[in-house]
């Protein structure tokens, strides 16, 4: 009667450990919304539901637990998934977790708080950033200039910076659109807003900014910027102290020596670069490439490096994606020649015969940032006045993939493996 009674036992419990299912949810060329994908991940998290990233498998796919609320969401936002056993999750964790496979299982636990830097008044420029958190449905809180000074953004694990220009030059505009409302408003809105935080000058309040967020990353912050916000704010890092505006930005002459004043030890990813100062010329300094290189539309692609998932497990999060050349996209900041970046930074995705980076990343203190090159990755020039993408026409973007992978980091950032 006991043997037949743990016989009974042994296989009620077979069966329940068949029927015990997890979702893995695809990230090769099997999912149908890549980009959606990122958002039901960000919304296990924030339901505390842990979320495995297999990095290098299948595109850089999530294992979850099942439940019928994570099924659901999969269903409803279009998002590709497979009902797996545990014995069949415990398989390719096995598979990921062998010595030769470039492979590796991130646990992620906790969703990370976002805060995007953007100013009251968007326009011209819509935000490759933010378009990308809407469509995959992931919540940010909007902060600005007022939000810094006051401490607040002590309180979120990611910060993204919209194309602002921290050198207080309001994008070198000037020549062409100085008459334009949106300009005018601009150039109010911020004088308005630097008088009321008691400062003299926009230059000055930016200069501020850029400290506060230095020492944001330095305490364990997750930086991320595109196009003009990633060499405009180690410029300004590089040239505090310095006046390198002229009069039609801020009412008096720029520094004639402020290239010799410049200090590169305060940058994050520049050094040895020439401040653009005429006011007429439409770029900031020469570490941007967009006038110098000769890339023809045809052939703008960069490729990502591959790197050792087990050993360096941060890039490697970082470049996820399904496909291996990202095709390239111009802004007012395109790319970054690589004579001017720093030897301990980390380039992630270049262009080598252009000899020039996209994708950066590196270390400051306990925190991190990632610099990305271009304004739009599914929008080749975004021109002023163009509508904003719409990514329902680009679910598989490879190029906003590399966004979501940095919105992601936080919730698995692991520390680099001593060897």
């Amino acid at each position: 009667m006991k043997q037949r009674l743990l016989l009974i036992f042994f296989s009620l419990f077979v069966t329940f450990q068949a029927k015990c299912i997890q979702i893995l949810i695809p990230m090769d060329d099997a999912q149908k919304d890549h980009l959606k994908s990122y958002g039901i991940a960000y919304w296990a998290l924030k339901k505390d539901i842990e979320v495995k990233w297999l990095l290098n498998y299948r595109g850089g796919s999530f294992l979850v637990q099942h439940y019928p609320e994570i099924e659901n969401e999969c269903i409803v936002r279009g998002v590709s998934y497979e009902s797996i056993t545990d014995t069949q999750a415990d398989g390719i964790l096995n598979e990921i977790a062998q010595p030769d496979a470039n492979q590796d299982a991130v646990s992620m636990n906790k969703a990370p708080k976002i805060a995007v830097y953007s100013p009251p008044n968007k326009q011209p420029w819509d935000d490759a950033v933010t378009l990308v958190l809407t469509y995959a449905e992931i919540n940010y809180d909007i902060i600005y200039d007022e939000e810094i000074v006051s401490g607040k953004l002590s309180e979120y694990d990611w910060l993204h910076l919209h194309h602002e220009d921290f050198t207080g030059q309001y994008g070198k505009f000037w020549r062409t659109y100085q008459h334009m409302p949106w300009y005018q408003q601009e150039v109010s809105i911020n004088n308005q807003l630097a008088q009321k935080l008691g400062f003299l000058k926009v230059s000055e309040m930016k200069s501020y900014i850029t400290r506060e967020i230095q020492k944001y990353v330095m305490n364990g912050g997750f930086l991320f910027a595109m196009c003009a916000a990633t060499d405009t704010y180690d410029i300004s890092l590089a040239s505090v102290g310095i006046d390198i505006c002229e009069p039609m930005f801020d009412g008096d002459p720029a520094d004639k020596q402020a290239n010799e004043k410049l200090n590169f030890s305060n940058t994050f990813a520049f050094e040895n670069f020439h401040l653009q100062m005429n006011p007429y010329v439409y770029e900031f300094s020469d570490i941007d490439a967009t006038e110098t290189r000769k890339v023809i539309r045809e052939n703008d692609y960069f490729t990502l490096f591959e790197f050792s998932a087990k050993w360096d497990p941060i890039p490697t999060m970082l470049c996820q994606n399904h496909k291996n050349m990202i095709k390239g996209f111009m802004g007012q900041t395109t790319s970054y020649r690589k004579e001017v970046i720093k030897p301990n930074v980390l380039i992630m995705g270049e262009n080598k015969p252009a000899n020039e980076a996209r994708y950066i990343h590196g270390e400051t203190g306990k925190g991190f940032w990632t610099f990305y090159g271009g304004h739009d990755p599914e929008d080749y020039r975004h021109l002023i006045g163009d509508p904003p993408t719409d990514l329902n026409l680009h679910p598989n973007s490879p190029g906003y993939r590399l966004i979501l992978n940095n919105v992601l980091f936080p919730a698995a950032k692991k520390k680099k493996r001593k060897t």
